[in-house]
């Protein structure tokens, strides 16, 4: 690893991505893999049957270039968010990270800004970094939560560019309410930010909150962003989208590189909207699933974080890299975020969540430290 750095570093490397390393969760070849957030419940066989065959359908005119504009999923994607959404509101790329991209590279770049509120998503500072975007780390409270006007005083303050609210917020998972939302975007008029809310997890939200898709209307700098990615269990398709002005799409058209979504994306993710209900069946089970970890965690004197997410994460430990490698040598793998104290697990099928627990059970038992303030 050395020798291959010492390579990399004598290449003309933009300075600005010097020393930084690239985005990567351990990929590893064990029993129940609970560490990346994804739907581990299988795709449906009705659905996959429907995937397999349009793009078998797409497939007989892969000489040709795809729909550049996606006229037919935009037109789907509006009508699943509802919210009065139409298609030119909407907009997708290759995974809910190229929406990112795109965002900050049409108003983001060298000389400007963007923030967000640490522990986050740790993609946004890389993000920043490969747009050449200056990135600022705003704070949350000792708990992890961001109130109305903490982050409006600190909007107002760092006069960003480009502020992006994870919300439910990865890695904690609890979603942000809609005052906090309004507070930055009013907080940015001066500034003339850019906000996006990232509601990557929004379908696995506890009953009663609202998604800042409501907010929408009259706010031309607002972005919320989604994917297909989690409750879709559509990860390995790369399918995410926003909701937004419609100048805001005109904005990105500037940017996008011709033809950015494949004919075979296309027919992939058209196919699975057409078949929302039966993709959507396991969201309810995943959610119950994510309750019975919280209850069981705290049984067990952890302390989880309310979770409007398809994962829990949770504190109370003494040596969490410990509790790490123990779940790891018993076949499942979860994740360490790098909060001392602190992991994440996804919640998933029954069995993987038996086995997560069971193994937990018997590496910490009664001997977790309490960590007020994450409490479910």
């Amino acid at each position: 690893m050395s020798n291959q750095l010492e390579k990399l570093a004598k290449l003309p490397l933009r300075d600005n991505l010097r020393g930084i390393e690239p985005y990567g969760a351990p990929q590893l070849d064990v029993a129940v893999l609970l560490n990346v957030n994804e739907n581990t419940h299988p795709l449906p066989e009705a659905v996959r049957q429907a995937i397999a065959d349009d793009v078998a359908d797409a497939a007989t005119g892969l000489n040709r270039y795809p729909d550049r504009e996606f006229t037919e999923l935009r037109e789907r994607l509006a009508a699943y968010l509802g919210h009065g959404l139409r298609p030119e509101n909407l907009w997708a790329a290759n995974g809910s990270n190229e929406v990112l991209q795109q965002i900050l590279q049409a108003f983001g770049g060298p000389g400007r800004t963007v923030m967000s509120f640490p522990p986050t998503y740790s993609m946004y500072p890389l993000l920043a970094s490969g747009t050449d975007t200056t990135y600022i780390a705003g704070e949350r409270s000792e708990d992890f939560q961001l109130t109305a006007a903490s982050a409006a005083r600190q909007v107002t303050s760092a006069a960003p560019n480009i502020v992006i609210l994870c919300s439910p917020n990865n890695p904690t998972g609890t979603a942000l309410g809609l005052d906090v939302v309004e507070a930055v975007y009013e907080a940015g008029r001066a500034s003339n930010s850019i906000v996006i809310v990232d509601e990557a997890y929004a379908e696995f939200a506890l009953a009663g909150t609202e998604s800042a898709l409501t907010l929408i209307p009259g706010r031309e700098r607002l972005i919320v962003t989604r994917t297909m990615s989690k409750a879709f269990a559509l990860a390995g398709a790369r399918l995410g989208y926003l909701a937004a002005a419609p100048e805001i799409a005109d904005a990105l058209r500037l940017v996008r590189l011709p033809y950015h979504l494949s004919a075979v994306t296309q027919a992939t993710a058209n196919a699975a909207l057409k078949h929302v209900d039966a993709l959507l069946a396991t969201v309810e089970d995943i959610k119950g699933q994510r309750d019975r970890i919280v209850a069981e965690l705290k049984r067990l004197g952890l302390t989880p974080a309310v979770s409007d997410s398809n994962f829990v994460f949770f504190g109370g430990l003494e040596h969490s890299g410990h509790v790490w490698q123990g779940l790891l040598d018993a076949g499942v793998l979860v994740r360490d975020v790098g909060i001392p104290g602190h992991l994440r697990v996804t919640a998933g099928t029954e069995a993987e969540t038996t086995a997560f627990l069971e193994a937990l059970e018997a590496l910490v038992g009664g001997t977790a430290r309490p960590a007020p303030g994450l409490e479910g």
